[in-house]
């Protein structure tokens, strides 16, 4: 009986470690890890100097849901959640696991054509709280019936996303190519 319970809490740290492991190398910072893996923070603090090669960056955790609001980060936040919701109903994954099949398919989705992701893992993570919070919830666009982020009870009876009407400055923040006074002189 010892045997078989040593033999169940080596393999339950094997996994932690594989999890923990997994997140640091998709970006998780190491209070996300703290919070859901059954590790020390010494030992998470090793795992990730030894995954990464450096110690993890300090500092506060992004915590507002306003960032999910803003244009560019509430497509991306939302694409994440349709994946997840996708993944959630048809491939029987819960909680981490889910979170990270959904974030490497958000990636891979977010990555064509070059293009970085906005949303990070720890983002999607907080992301997901505040789902379950009920801070945040998703809302049909008027317009294209796709579901996005928005703030939980708020009226969002005529509400449009914004791929149906940009603000007037999307995606007018990164050059590509020519440098500013090249393209007003091609222009």
């Amino acid at each position: 009986m010892k045997g078989e319970k040593a033999r169940k809490s080596v393999l339950g740290e094997a996994r932690q470690t594989q999890l923990a492991a997994e997140l640091i190398l998709l970006g998780a910072r190491l209070q996300l890890l703290q919070e859901e893996t059954t590790l020390s923070r010494e030992r998470l603090l090793k795992l990730y100097k030894e995954v990464t090669g450096h110690s993890p960056s300090k500092g506060m955790l992004p915590y507002s849901t306003d960032w999910f609001m803003s244009w560019q980060p509430n497509i991306h936040s939302s694409l994440f959640l349709g994946i997840r919701q996708f993944l959630q109903k048809n491939a029987s994954l819960t909680g981490l696991e889910l979170l990270v099949k959904s974030y490497r398919l958000y990636r891979e989705q977010a990555g064509i054509g070059g293009e970085e992701p906005v949303l990070s893992i720890t983002r999607a993570w907080f992301l997901v709280r505040f789902m379950d919070a009920d801070m945040l919830q998703l809302t049909p666009c008027t317009r294209c019936n796709g579901h996005y982020v928005v703030h939980s009870h708020e009226l969002h009876d005529d509400y449009v996303c914004g791929i149906c009407q940009p603000p007037s400055r999307a995606g007018k923040g990164k050059k590509t190519g020519k440098s500013a006074p090249e393209a007003r002189v091609a222009a």
